[in-house]
C-alpha cells in the first residue's frame, strides 16, 4: 500500500525548477496531442474536393478514430502501471507522432482512416499518462492549477494547427499533407526524456520503496539547492503491499461510484466536445462557406481556448472542482446552441469562440478532478478507463451527427451538442464529490488505514 510518506515529502515540496522543467515537458506533449487531434477535421473539407469523401465517411473515419481512444486508454494504464508513467509518457507520445507521420503517405480515404485509427490510439493514450503523471508529482494543493497551466500551453496547439490548415490547405492539391507532418513534430519530446523523473508514488506502489526514496532524494536535493532548506517531512508509516489492480477492482462499492461519474462526465465530454470541434469545418462549407473560409473561422474560435485553460487556472485550486465543472458545461451548451443558431460569420465567430474558452476550462479542471476520485492503486486504471469509455462512446457520436445533419438539418446537430453538455453538468452537480479540500493523499491515507484495519479509517 502506498506509503504516506511519499505523499507529504512530494506535498511539502515548493515549485521550482524541476517543477516547470516537468511542466514544460507535458505541455510540449500535450501542444501536439492538440494539434494532432484536429488534423483531419481541418483537412476534411479539402478530402471532400479532391477524393470525393462523403460526410458519411468521415463520420467512419471519425467514429474508428474514437474506437482507436478508447484502446489507446486502456492500454495506457497497463502501460503506466506496469513500466511507470515517465516510460508511458514518452511512448505514448512518440507513437502519435509516428502515426501523423505516416498520415502525410495516405493514398485514399482508407488509409487514412487507418493511420488516424493508431495516432488516435496514441493521443488518448498520451492524455491519461499525462494526466495521472502531473497528479502525482505536483504538489496536492496547487495540482489544479499547474494540470491547467499544462492545458494553457498544450491547448495552443489546436488554434495553431488551425491557422496553419487555413493557411497551407487551399494552396495546392497535396499542401494538406503539410498538416499531418506538423502534428508528427510531437516526435521531439524526446528531448525532454533525461529531464524527467519517475513518479515516486509509482515506484511505492510497485513495491520499491529503495527506488522510491532514491528518486525522492534527487528531486529533494534539486529543490533545496533552488529554494533552501526543506521542512521536515512526517515520518515513515509500515503499511502492507498493495495487490496488482484488475479491471474487475473497479466494481468493487469505493471505486464503481467514482468509475461511472467519471465514464459519463468524459462521455458527454467527448460527444460535445468533438461533435464541435471534429464538424464545425464540413458544417460550415456544407452550409455554403468557401473551404478556405470554414477552416479561418474555425481557426479563429479556437483562439478563445487558451483563455479558457487559464481562466481554470485561476478557480480550479479555489473552487470547488465540481461546482465550477458544471458551470462550466452549462455555460457550453448555451454557447454550442447559439452557435448553432446563426449563419452570420461574426456570430459564428463570437459563439465558437467562447464555446472553446468554456470548453477548454472545462477540461482542464476534469483533468484535475479526475485522478482525486481514485487512490494511487486504482488511480492509472481508473482513469483509463472512465476516459476510454468516454473516447469509445464517441465511435457512435459521428454517425448519430451525421444522421441528424442529412435527416434534419445544421441547427439539429447543435441542439444534441448542447443537449449532451448539460447531461454532464447536471450529473457532476448532482453526483459528484467534493475534492478541492481533500487532497489525494487524504484518500490514500484513508485508504492505507482501512487496508490495514484501522478504527478510524473510514467505513
Amino acid at each position: 500500500m502506498q506509503n504516506p510518506n511519499v505523499v507529504s515529502r512530494l506535498n511539502r515540496l515548493p515549485i521550482s525548477r524541476f517543477h516547470k522543467i516537468t511542466l514544460l515537458a507535458v505541455s510540449f506533449a500535450y501542444f501536439f496531442e492538440f494539434a494532432d487531434t484536429n488534423t483531419f477535421a481541418t483537412t476534411a473539407p479539402k478530402l471532400i474536393k479532391l477524393w470525393g469523401v462523403t460526410v458519411d465517411q468521415i463520420a467512419y473515419v471519425t467514429s474508428l478514430s474514437f474506437v482507436g481512444m478508447f484502446l489507446g486508454s486502456l492500454a495506457a494504464g497497463w502501460i503506466a502501471d506496469r513500466w511507470g508513467r515517465k516510460k508511458a509518457l514518452t511512448w505514448t507520445t512518440v507513437w502519435f507522432a509516428v502515426f501523423s507521420l505516416t498520415s502525410v503517405f495516405s493514398w485514399d480515404v482508407v488509409s487514412l482512416g487507418f493511420f488516424r485509427v493508431l495516432t488516435s490510439a496514441g493521443l488518448s493514450a498520451m492524455t491519461v499518462v499525462a494526466v495521472i503523471y502531473v497528479s502525482e508529482l505536483f504538489p496536492a494543493a496547487v495540482r489544479g492549477k499547474y494540470q491547467a497551466y499544462a492545458i494553457v500551453i498544450g491547448i495552443c496547439g489546436t488554434p495553431v494547427t488551425n491557422l496553419i490548415a487555413s493557411a497551407v490547405v487551399p494552396l495546392s492539391d497535396w499542401s494538406w499533407r503539410l498538416v499531418y507532418l506538423w502534428g508528427a513534430m510531437g516526435l521531439f519530446f524526446v528531448l525532454f526524456i533525461r529531464h524527467l523523473k519517475e513518479s515516486p508514488r509509482w515506484y511505492e506502489s510497485m513495491g520499491m520503496p529503495e527506488r522510491a526514496d532514491e528518486v525522492l532524494r534527487e528531486i529533494e536535493d534539486m529543490v533545496s539547492a533552488e529554494k533552501g532548506p526543506l521542512p521536515a517531512p512526517e515520518a515513515p508509516v509500515a503499511v502492507a503491499p498493495q495487490a496488482k489492480a484488475h479491471v474487475r477492482m473497479l466494481l468493487q462499492k469505493k471505486y464503481l461510484a467514482p468509475t461511472l461519474l467519471l465514464s459519463l462526465l468524459w462521455v458527454t465530454q467527448t460527444i460535445g466536445f468533438f461533435g464541435y470541434s471534429s464538424w464545425a469545418p464540413t458544417l460550415l462549407s456544407k452550409q455554403g462557406f468557401s473551404v478556405e473560409s470554414s477552416i479561418f473561422y474555425v481557426a479563429l474560435t479556437t483562439v478563445g481556448a487558451p483563455l479558457g485553460s487559464f481562466i481554470a487556472a485561476l478557480v480550479s485550486d479555489r473552487f470547488e472542482r465540481k461546482w465550477s465543472l458544471a458551470v462550466f458545461g452549462t455555460a457550453i451548451a448555451i454557447s454550442g446552441l447559439l452557435y448553432g443558431l446563426t449563419f452570420n460569420p461574426i456570430m459564428i465567430v463570437a459563439f465558437g469562440f467562447l464555446v472553446n474558452m468554456f470548453e477548454r476550462g472545462y477540461t482542464a479542471v476534469a483533468y484535475a478532478y479526475s485522478p482525486e476520485l481514485f487512490d494511487t492503486r486504482a488511480r492509472s486504471l481508473g482513469t483509463g478507463v472512465s476516459y476510454g469509455l468516454g473516447r469509445l462512446s464517441n465511435a457512435i457520436g459521428p454517425l448519430i451527427i451525421a444522421a441528424l445533419y442529412n435527416g434534419s438539418g445544421y441547427q439539429s446537430v447543435f441542439i444534441f451538442i448542447a443537449g449532451t453538455w448539460l447531461v454532464g453538468a447536471l450529473a457532476v452537480a448532482f453526483f459528484g464529490p467534493k475534492t478541492r479540500v481533500r487532497a489525494a493523499a487524504a484518500v490514500e491515507t484513508a485508504s492505507s488505514q482501512a487496508a490495514a484495519g484501522s478504527s478510524d479509517a473510514p467505513r
